[in-house]
């Protein structure tokens, strides 16, 4: 009997498979549009397939391609290879939705210019190049909820911060029972910095750093740096950043 039932379950799952091989793409995107996405110029089934240009989140991606993982099935998940040009940029990763809609991205390989993030994070002048290397990258409702990984930028240009290039910082991400924490730090930058930040399920966020000026720092940004509050002794001023997302 037991034989007989995982036959059935087998057969099921098999038969489930074959549907979404032989399914057009642009089919079922226009039946169940995530939101927050729009792909146009669609070839190809759900199984595997390609869109000419698309908008993820607000990040404008073209030459899409994608190819089912057909064994997430068992584990209760739909999951793809997904690939993707981006503006001067390029990225990569298995994109899983499982139950309760919480998205998981694993091995996620890219390189990003940082300027055409400016508009999603309310920045303009935002520029510098961005590269990402995560093991794993979770989000339940749109909020970050595990993260294992590296975020590098070079480059940085924040016109809300200074209106010169600030250099290269580096973000390493790790998951903990009480949410995700990262330590920061500069890499060739015109300041020294070294902070940590944390993201705890109730989506509040704290970021506690120290900055110093370096031999490289402008005079202008070291003006601005004394309306941090007064130096320690050994010439760091603390940052502290508080919110909710």
């Amino acid at each position: 009997m037991q034989l007989r039932s995982r036959l059935l379950t087998v057969g099921l799952v098999v038969f489930v498979i074959g549907l979404i091989a032989m399914f057009p793409a642009r089919v079922a995107y226009h039946w169940a549009s995530p939101p927050g996405v729009a792909i146009a110029g669609i070839e190809g089934t759900v199984w595997r397939g390609r869109a000419l240009e698309g908008e993820v989140a607000g990040l404008y991606l073209r030459n899409i391609g994608w190819r089912m993982r057909p064994l997430a099935l068992f584990r209760g998940q739909i999951a793809y290879a997904v690939e993707a040009d981006a503006a001067s940029g390029f990225a990569s990763a298995t994109a899983a939705l499982g139950a309760g809609g919480r998205v998981a991205l694993e091995e996620l390989s890219a390189s990003l210019t940082l300027q055409t993030l400016q508009d999603l994070v309310g920045m303009p002048g935002l520029d510098g190049a961005m590269t990402l290397q995560f093991q794993r990258l979770e989000f339940e409702d749109g909020v970050p909820v595990a993260a294992n990984g590296v975020l590098e930028v070079a480059n940085l240009r924040a016109p809300i911060v200074h209106r010169s290039p600030l250099g290269g910082f580096r973000a390493e991400f790790f998951t903990q029972d009480t949410g995700i924490v990262a330590s920061v730090e500069d890499v060739e930058a015109v300041v020294d910095l070294a902070g940590s930040l944390s993201l705890t399920p109730d989506r509040s966020y704290q970021f506690i750093g120290q900055v110093a000026p370096t031999d490289g720092t402008p005079a202008d940004l070291r003006e601005q740096m004394r309306f941090l509050g007064s130096p320690n002794e050994r010439g760091n001023y603390e940052i502290r950043l508080e919110g909710q997302l």
